[in-house]
């Protein structure tokens, strides 16, 4: 899906944006800012501006508040039921307005900042989601329900989340029979994009203790040629899921074919679960451990969210 996005962001934005859009829905974000006066807004309606933000206030039972969302905030179900108020990247300020939220969430890496400052203008909270590491997430999801009120429910969350993320890690050190030493995860192969330092992707590799590749690169989203890929030999290459992504990536694999990634059949395709700082990122990190043989089974990706 998140490749649909870029087409048609790209009808609107330059290029720079249009990728920062791939890279927000692949999951590069992470903590909440908390202006004073959004404490205010506990019990009042809310707008949320970006699909991991949807899916935390649905797993912190706040769902019935929610007054509306964007067009790509498609998890858990329901979400696809609420008001929409545009992309995440160019949402409407005229329908948002509209509906009177007493608080507005939404990300700094994705979001126009132009909106921020226009809404608080305006006089409507905003509560603005910053940081970009899978550490980070647990501590703010209890921050998060202190401010809605909901802070039992996100401790229980947030505990629930540092406990798997342990045990996930400490499988690196038990396995086995270790099938990837190095990766890389392309997020768009035509040009060829990876995600690397700094991004959720690099923080899910390291935690399964294999080296990402592309974590050497200047950039959070290094660009590589055929020939730098051939000559760093990853033992995986991984994707995300798409609508027709296997077939989007045959001319790749074709030029790659001396790799012995691909010879022996080590190309991943990833559920969406891992590009979402949210609650589901343990799942997501529980299909890349069981694809690169870290002794897991495979988690389904669209699996619903269960609130402990």
């Amino acid at each position: 899906m998140f490749f649909k996005v870029v087409m048609e962001s790209g009808k609107r934005f330059v290029g720079r944006l249009r990728l920062k859009t791939v890279v927000y829905l692949l999951g590069g974000v992470a903590v909440f800012w908390i202006p004073a006066a959004a404490a205010a807004a506990s019990s009042g309606r809310i707008v949320s501006l970006a699909p991991n933000l949807t899916e935390i206030l649905y797993d912190l039972g706040v769902e019935n508040r929610i007054a509306a969302v964007t067009d790509y905030c498609n998890y858990p179900p329901g979400a696809r039921t609420k008001p929409k108020i545009g992309g995440f990247a160019n949402p409407s300020l005229e329908a948002i307005v509209s509906l009177r939220p007493d608080l507005v969430v939404m990300t700094e890496d994705g979001n126009p900042r132009v909106l921020e400052r226009r809404l608080r203008t305006l006089g409507i909270k905003t509560y603005i989601f910053k940081a970009r590491r899978i550490r980070d997430l647990p501590q703010e999801i209890r921050t998060m329900g202190r401010i809605l009120g909901v802070g039992t429910a996100a401790d229980r969350r947030a505990d629930w989340i540092e406990t798997r993320i342990r045990r996930i890690g400490e499988g690196k050190d038990t396995a086995s029979q270790r099938r990837v030493g190095k990766a890389i995860f392309i997020v768009q192969p035509t040009p060829l994009i990876a995600a690397g330092k700094g991004t959720t992707i690099d923080d899910a590799f390291t935690i399964l203790g294999i080296d990402n590749i592309a974590a050497a690169g200047k950039t959070r989203y290094p660009k590589y040629s055929l020939e730098e890929i051939i000559r760093l030999r990853p033992d995986a290459l991984f994707f995300g899921k798409g609508r027709g992504m296997e077939e989007r990536i045959k001319p790749l694999m074709e030029k790659l074919a001396t790799l012995d990634a691909v010879r022996s059949g080590r190309v991943f395709f990833v559920g969406e679960a891992i590009y979402r700082l949210g609650p589901r990122i343990v799942f997501g990190l529980e299909e890349m451990a069981a694809l690169s043989g870290e002794g897991y089974l495979p988690v389904p990706h669209k699996m619903p969210i269960k609130r402990p």
